[in-house]
């Protein structure tokens, strides 16, 4: 196996005090803010919906799924489109606010390695910690975020 095929193309996804880091393949777009429409009950961390290419867009906060306090929206504050991985989520996508726009990386085995610090609660959509360097991006549960998101969007 060549080099080339041993690395990833991926996003750090630059959150309000931490990152993400997401193969790219799963991200369909990065979009300039528009301030979601949310639906009265809805959890905190369910943003709301925005008009994406004619498609109601489900926006969620990573933050907010992991108990944190939802950003403040800035100049910088995007979102990125995720295509959905699993047939949960009626769209087909979902939107993930971000504190400014993605960094594209390349990673592989030499560069990666599990941090054994956490720092969520249990069930928070978040598979592990990694580091990458000197970054220690989280690695988000997509699977288990479009469940939270298809129970949140069902219930509205």
């Amino acid at each position: 196996m060549n080099a080339a095929a041993e690395e990833l193309y991926s996003l750090l996804v630059p959150l309000a005090e931490d990152r993400l880091i997401v193969p790219r393949a799963c991200v369909a777009e990065v979009v300039r803010y528009s301030k979601p429409v949310q639906e009265p009950g809805s959890q905190n961390w369910m943003l709301g919906i925005i008009n994406w290419n004619g498609r109601a867009l489900p926006v969620v906060s990573f933050e907010g799924t992991i108990g944190k306090d939802i950003p403040a929206v800035t100049g910088r504050t995007r979102i990125v489109v995720f295509y959905a991985s699993t047939s949960q989520i009626k769209a087909g996508h979902f939107g993930l606010l971000t504190q400014g726009f993605p960094q594209l990386v390349r990673i592989n085995k030499e560069v990666l390695k599990l941090d054994s610090t956490e720092g969520w609660p249990e069930g928070a959509p978040v598979l592990c910690r990694v580091k990458m360097i000197n970054e220690y991006p989280l690695v988000p549960h997509l699977e288990n975020l479009e469940s939270m998101l298809a129970e949140e969007t069902a219930q509205a």
